[in-house]
């Protein structure tokens, strides 16, 4: 069986599209750089926020810690509120902590704004822990913040599994020595999850209600 259970926030548990990418165009106009479209900067969802500043606009590191200075000043009020729960995972969560299914979740988003979103949608009764980053950027990598989870914890590796959107999430878990499904309805998509590694793709949060139930009975997914 596997006991433990370790969510991604953006792109799997809620789909935060409008935060952050309005938040994110926010930061770029310091710097002159006006993006017509926000849809192209959906890839700004998953990885860590300067590492993103830097691969997709060619921000030097210096600048890109300006620019999530500047992306923090609209989140913090208005951005971590823009971003909607996809339909059935509270369900989901609510199933899953019934079977007696230990749950967390495990962010590269600062664990301040994760838990302020999580209790503004009424979720966080479900997760024994909600484990971020810290804001100085510690622990945006997710192999480092799944490491400080099981540690923390006293997680055994074999019995937790990481379910997430994006190859952060499938590698961080394949480092640690854990389970790894996927969530294509999420922004990395089925070929990024595949190529990562993930055991298990997942296209709607039904599929995956429907994997993780089978995982009571001690069986991993198809």
């Amino acid at each position: 069986m596997l006991k433990h259970l370790i969510f991604d926030l953006d792109g799997t548990l809620t789909d935060p599209f409008e935060g952050i990418t309005r938040c994110v165009a926010y930061a770029l106009a310091r710097f002159d750089i006006h993006v017509a479209d926000r849809r192209a900067l959906a890839c700004y969802i998953g990885p860590p926020l300067k590492q993103g500043f830097m691969a997709f606009h060619g921000l030097s590191a210096g600048d890109a810690e300006m620019a999530v200075a500047a992306y923090r000043e609209r989140f913090a009020d208005v951005g971590l509120y823009e971003n909607t729960v996809y339909p059935g995972i509270e369900d989901l969560l609510a199933a899953r902590a019934a079977a007696g299914q230990r749950l967390f979740v495990a962010t590269s988003k600062p664990w301040c704004f994760a838990r302020q979103i999580l209790d503004h949608f009424g979720l966080s009764k479900y997760f024994v822990h909600i484990h971020g980053s810290e804001l100085d950027g510690t622990r945006t990598d997710k192999t480092d913040l799944l490491a400080y989870v099981l540690n923390t914890h006293g997680l055994v590796a074999g019995q937790a599994l990481m379910i997430g959107d994006r190859r952060y999430d499938i590698a961080g878990a394949t480092a640690n020595d854990m389970a790894a499904y996927g969530v294509s309805y999420g922004y990395g998509g089925r070929a990024e999850l595949l190529a990562a590694g993930a055991t298990t793709i997942c296209d709607s949060p039904a599929a995956l209600a429907d994997v993780l139930a089978r995982t009571v009975a001690g069986g991993h997914g198809q």
